[in-house]
């Protein structure tokens, strides 16, 4: 088939072209701007695009279909060119299921974990040698792509996110993968600019559960009231398997879990992850995995990208993590803290996103830097006025978090003074953003 991506840059869709290639498809595709590491990938495919913009005369009637990002404006000359032909344009959770109709579909959903939940299955399907297709949204280690589709897999993995699914269809993606097969593992506000109030939000929830196959399972963090509450709602005919944060301990910084082979050593740490791990290990054996399996690929699961990595080659305990949303940096917090009780926690976070940013969310900040020693938040006017939202001032942000030592900033040069003012080796360094802290080398400024 000929497939063009409009909007091929992005995350999801680079990874989409690139296994739509490996599985002998023609594609070609467009963009106004692609960035690392999309674009070293799409190059080493030969599929990155000769030309930045967009241009009618990529559009032709040989085409058997048009994938749509979201990056794509609705009046996009391509995409308008697309549907003048009447040529099949899809979002690419669309095609996703068009792809893996004839599977059996596991989603992994909710408003946090759902990336770290799916790494964790795909590392033990790839420590043993296993095989299914995937999509995640996150790069891992030991994956060159993040999309693998074939024709002789079993089950397909899918991260299933909540946000809308393309400029002409503003459902959220998770609604096209009908699972046979999902996991919910929390539901906390998000995207604001997308669903005004929480009930909008909480709802998309309900209709992910509704979309799970008659006689299909859920698996669900029975440690989430909003969860254990529209898995209550719920009225189609499904199995449902609640999971909780298992037994553990700490010794020296270690992180054992209980399991039925004993104590096992862990990589990661927090609980939130080892909810998660939970979760993942319910979601391996409805894949046909054994426990046994599980516990023994699991201890050297390292984490996803920026799911509290470590920074190496700093003097200092450094960690990166992609939290933003308020519940992912409380409970991110929390872990650091809990994991180095004896040492310093200095954690700082970089208001990015849409929700972040607006008067109208930020008030649900409160208290979630409270495990923080020296709490630091910086934001960029600059991105407000891009997301063309009304100026926010340090005072604001500063009631919102109602942390009586936290500092506000907005400057680059004031950033990166607020993090090394009084960083040694008692003090464990926390980066939090969805962003890029205005492209700072934290290497270099720390090492």
């Amino acid at each position: 088939m000929n497939i063009h991506f409009i909007a091929i840059g992005g995350s999801a869709m680079h990874n989409l072209a690139i296994a739509l290639r490996k599985k002998g498809h023609t594609i070609s595709g467009s963009d106004d701007e692609i960035f690392e590491p999309s674009k070293s990938r799409l190059e080493a495919y030969g599929l990155l695009p000769e030309n930045t913009g967009w241009d009618p005369g990529n559009i032709h009637k040989d085409l058997g279909a048009v994938i749509l990002g979201m990056h794509a404006r609705p009046d996009n000359p391509e995409l308008k060119k697309a549907q003048e032909l009447e040529l099949p344009i899809y979002s690419y959770p669309e095609f996703l299921y068009a792809q893996s109709k004839d599977k059996t579909r596991v989603v992994i959903a909710g408003s946090h974990g759902k990336t770290s939940i799916t790494a964790m299955v795909l590392h033990v399907f790839h420590f043993h040698g296993l095989s299914c297709d995937y999509m995640v949204g996150a790069q891992l280690e030991g994956f060159e792509t993040m999309v693998n589709l074939t024709d002789e897999n079993e089950f397909i993995l899918l991260e299933g996110d909540e946000y809308l699914s393309s400029p002409l269809d503003r459902r959220p993606k998770f609604l096209h993968y009908k699972p046979n097969i999902a996991l919910l593992s929390g539901i906390a506000w998000d995207h604001i600019n997308v669903f005004p109030s929480f009930e909008a939000y909480r709802a998309q929830f309900d209709l992910l559960l509704s979309a799970i196959e008659p006689g299909g399972a859920l698996v669900y963090n029975a440690l989430d009231e909003e969860v254990v509450h529209a898995v209550n709602r719920a009225k189609n005919e499904i199995k449902t398997f609640p999971y909780r944060l298992p037994e553990y301990s700490i010794s020296a910084g270690q992180v054992f879990i209980e399991s039925t082979e004993g104590a096992i050593p862990l990589a990661i740490f927090g609980k939130h992850n080892l909810n998660n791990l939970e979760g993942a290990r319910w979601i391996c054996n409805q894949m046909g995995v054994t426990d046994e399996q599980f516990y023994e690929a699991i201890p050297s699961f390292k984490g996803a990208s920026k799911r509290l990595e470590k920074l190496e080659g700093t003097p200092f305990d450094v960690f990166k993590d992609f939290a933003h949303a308020p519940s992912k940096v409380r409970a991110t917090v929390h872990a650091v803290a809990e994991r180095f009780p004896k040492k310093k926690i200095r954690a700082c976070l970089e208001l990015h996103t849409f929700s972040s940013l607006n008067q109208d969310f930020i008030d649900q900040y409160a208290g979630s830097m409270e495990a923080a020693d020296v709490p630091i938040v910086f934001f960029n006017p600059k991105v407000l006025q891009h997301k063309g939202l009304p100026a926010l001032s340090k005072d604001e942000v500063q009631k919102a978090f109602a942390h009586p030592h936290l500092s506000v900033c907005n400057g680059r040069e004031e950033l990166i003074n607020l993090v090394k003012d009084g960083l040694d080796k008692h003090t464990v360094l926390l980066l939090m953003s969805s962003g890029n802290f205005e492209d700072i080398d934290w290497l270099k400024e720390l090492g």
